[in-house]
């Protein structure tokens, strides 16, 4: 056999352990400089600053006044955050999934959680979030995960009382393996919240992104109808308790035949999954199914300790099914009010230095 064969194996294996090596060192790198940086202390040195010239997610008041440029108009609520703001996350193990520069996990530090873990696939907000750490005087941890899938092996001996999932789900390739990891992390009775981008429709299907029309950014991929996430949800035993939606206008539905919209929910984690009275597959399939049984390790999960916290929340009784209990995500959305612009830049993606929630 020709040496280079042989030989070949070896360098891929090395150049495979390259690339997985390679987020590892980037933060690494991040982590040291945000330690030895000096951060501005006056309004003129902070807007002068690398920091505050950088790309940001959300829009943050680093010193009185002195706020980072956001990708989103005040204008637009931050459904998961009037959810989060119901979670009693006093004395709490929290975990914030795709932290970006941390909004979530500073307001829930800030609300006195116990513990709160950030996480994000890469980290390209590492030096950000050391920043609103500093100015916001708040402590919470960062780990780089890499993409979402398989979360619960990559947090061994981990579990939380509240786990954030929000603008996550539309930018996997496959949901399903993001939620079937994040579920062996949730301890019995505890919360989490999902949002994602949804299809206001009847039928039970995902909407692919076919050429951009659903959003052109290029790390987005499905949009779940809302029948199908209420259901993916209950076959994950999580029951809907709260839910808040807002659609994406009227432009979003000229531009790709569908209604359109951003849905957030929060779950309580249940023992066993909740199938309707006429759903018989449900329960087996958990059960019994390859993927369930290969992909969530519900074995960790009924070992997961029970934990205490609260939703300080209430879904409209008539929204609520007869057969599980949980809401009825359809039912709710389409008989709420439509939610408009937000009272105050609180229920925004905007952070500011005295926000408590």
């Amino acid at each position: 056999m020709d040496s280079t064969q042989e030989e070949r194996p070896k360098w891929i294996a090395r150049a495979k352990a390259g690339v997985r090596a390679r987020p590892a060192l980037q933060h690494a790198a991040a982590v040291l400089r945000s330690r030895l940086t000096s951060y501005p202390t006056s309004a003129e040195a902070l807007r002068q600053s690398e920091i505050y010239k950088r790309w940001w997610y959300y829009s943050v008041e680093l010193l009185p006044g002195v706020i980072t440029k956001g990708q989103y108009e005040d204008s637009f609520p931050m459904l998961p955050r009037l959810l989060l703001r119901k979670c009693g996350v006093e004395g709490a193990d929290c975990l914030d999934m795709g932290t970006m520069e941390g909004l979530i996990p500073t307001l829930i530090a800030r609300r006195g959680a116990r513990s709160v873990l950030a996480v994000d696939a890469i980290p390209h907000c590492v030096e950000k979030l050391a920043a609103v750490r500093h100015y916001h005087r708040v402590e919470f941890d960062y780990q780089n995960v890499g993409l979402m899938y398989e979360l619960d092996k990559k947090l061994p001996g981990r579990s939380f009382d509240l786990i954030n999932c929000s603008g996550l789900l539309y930018h996997v390739v496959s949901p399903l393996m993001v939620l079937a990891g994040v579920r062996p992390l949730l301890r019995r009775n505890g919360l989490v919240v999902v949002s994602t981008n949804v299809v206001d429709t009847d039928e039970y299907i995902m909407e692919f992104n076919v050429a951009g029309r659903l959003q052109r950014e290029l790390n987005t991929f499905w949009y779940m109808s809302i029948p199908l996430l209420d259901y993916v949800l209950r076959y994950f035993a999580l029951a809907p308790l709260d839910v808040v939606y807002v659609s994406h206008g009227p432009h979003e539905h000229l531009r790709t035949g569908r209604k359109t919209g951003f849905l957030s929910v929060v779950c309580r984690a249940v023992d066993s999954p909740l199938p309707s009275a006429e759903d018989t597959w449900m329960s087996p399939s958990v059960r019994e199914s390859w993927e369930s049984k290969g992909l969530v390790d519900w074995e960790r999960a009924r070992r997961n300790p029970v934990s205490a916290i609260q939703y300080r929340g209430a879904a409209a009784q008539e929204d609520l099914r007869s057969d599980t209990g949980s809401l009825d995500l359809t039912s709710a959305v389409r008989r709420a009010p439509p939610l408009q612009t937000p009272p105050n830049l609180s229920d925004t993606h905007r952070l500011a230095l005295g926000d408590a929630s």
